[in-house]
Parts: structure tokens; C-alpha cells; sequence
């Protein structure tokens, strides 16, 4: 068996009705042909999107067939134990030159009830903001269904909806269920289970370049919707050096801020699951893999032991799973 080392993966890259050049002028990555780019998926499991090997030994493999040839080598025993050969997270990067629809996403009982799929509860690091640039996260006070179909069938639905103006490195979790959108002017890093199920509430009465209105989904979404008001919206976080500062921790994934100037050593020999890596600044090696802004490294469950190598200073997201 093909022995495992740190992957990288070809991007995927995907032309969207809101989507910009950011992908090519901010992250260096070339999408070819395309008008636009709106996403690039760097880690994805998801069928007919699966990522492929672009370095190393087993360049050209897929992610797919990893998973299942490797098994907890590649993903830990207690992933493999609970997702078998599913690759349970999707790792995206978006670029908003225009809003992006009024949205929700299921939750896992729903989603598998309607779509035999998980749920998608999600993540957002803003990489890049343009001055003024926002987003919508949730209600801006609990309601209900009553009063929500009330605003939406009024045409008043985004007055019920919690609009924030944000910065580069403000994070978000947004859990299954919450109503939100990427405003215009926003660049993130997206981090989510593996899932591609959106309900579409509402799309600006926006047309395609063929004229064509996107398909809503207005009636799907009412059984997805969280009508209490978050919590919480930014989630906050320390800046330490040289440390892994929590950022978010949930069910689903558990994500570190690093900000390295110095070589650190990671042991984790507590920890039975693959890390993935996304370069949010400066340059550096994981494990001896060169990663910049804009990359991301997938580190198999089998290496325990590995050094991270700034060039000067290197930003990192870090995330795994817990179970």
C-alpha cells in the first residue's frame, strides 16, 4: 500500500451568477475559460466534485478512493467508525462580487429524510473585505413562522434579517438552520460538512446571463429554519503565537487560528483524525509541504509527529473532528 504523506488537491472551480475574479487576482489561481469563478472547492468528497491528488507519489488519485484504501490511516478509526468512506468536511473559497442568495441549509435529520445526505452546518473566515462589505447571520430577534411568511409574502423579508459589516479574519458559525447570505465585496474561506444542499429564500430578482430567474426554494426552506435570533454571530478568538487559538468547536469540526513565527512541532498522538490546513497568510512548510495563501494540506491520521515551518510569519486555519 502507497504510503501517506501530506496531500494537496487540484482546485475545483465553479462559475457562479454572483461570482468575481478575486480567485485569480487575490489567491493567484487560474480558472481558465470561466466568465467568473465564485468558488474553488480545495477538499471535496462531494459526488461529481471529488478532489484530486496534485502532488506526491499518488498524484492523479481521488479523494474517494483514498478514503477507501487507506481508511483510518487517511481519516482516524473514530471518523472511519462514524462516516465509513464518506470524506466528512468540504473546504471551499467563495468570492461575492455580488450578494449571494437569501439562504438556509438543512439539518442532518432533514437533510437525510429529503436527500439521503448530511446536513450542512458551515463556517466563514473572511480572507478579504472590501470597505463597508457585510453579511446576513440569522434574525435580528426571534419570530416564527407565522410572522416570517408574513415579511417574505410582503415583500419585507430582508427587515427581519440581521445584516453585520465585517473585516478580514472575523469568523462566523453558522449552524444548519440559520438563515444568511455573503454580501458583495466579501472573499472567505468556507468550511463545512460535506454537503451541497442549499434552499434558495430569496435571489434579488436576479437573471442569468440567459434572462433566466434561479429556482427558489421557498416552501423546502420553512421546515429548515431556526426562527430564534443567534446567540451569538462573530465568534471571537485570542491571537497567541506559536499556539492553536480555538476559534470554533462543534460538532462537526473543531477549528484553530495559528499565527507561526517560529518552527513548531506538533505531536498528536491524542488526536485520531486527519488536520486539514488552510494558508490564510504568509508562506511556510507543513511536514515539509509548502503551503501559501490560499492553499490548503490535508495530513493523514497516520502522521503523529510533524513540523510546521514559517517563512517569516505563516497564518494557518487548522480543523479537524472530534468524536
Amino acid at each position: 500500500m502507497d504510503k501517506l504523506y501530506p496531500l494537496k488537491f487540484k482546485p475545483i472551480f465553479k462559475e457562479k451568477l454572483w461570482g468575481g475574479q478575486k480567485i485569480k487576482t487575490i489567491l493567484g489561481k487560474d480558472f481558465g475559460d470561466l466568465d467568473n469563478c465564485g468558488e474553488t472547492w480545495e477538499l471535496s468528497c462531494v459526488p461529481g466534485n471529488v478532489s484530486q491528488v496534485i502532488n506526491g507519489a499518488l498524484k492523479g488519485e481521488l479523494l474517494s478512493e483514498l478514503v477507501k484504501k487507506h481508511q483510518s490511516n487517511l481519516v482516524g478509526k473514530s471518523v472511519f467508525d462514524h462516516f465509513g468512506d464518506e470524506f466528512p468536511l468540504l473546504i471551499k473559497f467563495i468570492d461575492a462580487n455580488q450578494d449571494l442568495s437569501v439562504q438556509v441549509h438543512p439539518n442532518d435529520e432533514l437533510a437525510q429524510k429529503r436527500h439521503n445526505c448530511p446536513g450542512k452546518s458551515e463556517m466563514w473566515y473572511i480572507l478579504q473585505a472590501d470597505e463597508g462589505a457585510s453579511l446576513i447571520n440569522g434574525f435580528v430577534r426571534d419570530t416564527n413562522r407565522d410572522e416570517y411568511e408574513e415579511y417574505f409574502h410582503s415583500g419585507n423579508i430582508m427587515k427581519l434579517l440581521q445584516e453585520e459589516v465585517v473585516n478580514g479574519g472575523d469568523v462566523y458559525y453558522l449552524p444548519a438552520g440559520r438563515v444568511h447570505t455573503i454580501g458583495k465585496g466579501l472573499m472567505i474561506a468556507e468550511i463545512q460538512q460535506t454537503s451541497d444542499i442549499t434552499y434558495r429564500i430569496y435571489d434579488f430578482d436576479r437573471v442569468d446571463k440567459h434572462g433566466n430567474t434561479r429556482e427558489l426554494h421557498v416552501e423546502q426552506a420553512l421546515d429548515a429554519i431556526d426562527f430564534s435570533k443567534p446567540e451569538q454571530l462573530k465568534s471571537e478568538y485570542e491571537t497567541s503565537p506559536n499556539q492553536a487559538n480555538s476559534i470554533v468547536a462543534t460538532p462537526y469540526f473543531s477549528t484553530n487560528k495559528l499565527f507561526i513565527n517560529q518552527k513548531k512541532h506538533i505531536s498528536r498522538t491524542e488526536l485520531d483524525c486527519f488536520k486539514i490546513y488552510i494558508g490564510v497568510g504568509g508562506t511556510g512548510k507543513i511536514a515539509g509541504e509548502s503551503i501559501k495563501f490560499g492553499e490548503v494540506i490535508l495530513i493523514p491520521a497516520i502522521l503523529k509527529e510533524y513540523e510546521i515551518e514559517p517563512d517569516g510569519e505563516l497564518e494557518l486555519l487548522e480543523t479537524y473532528i472530534e468524536l
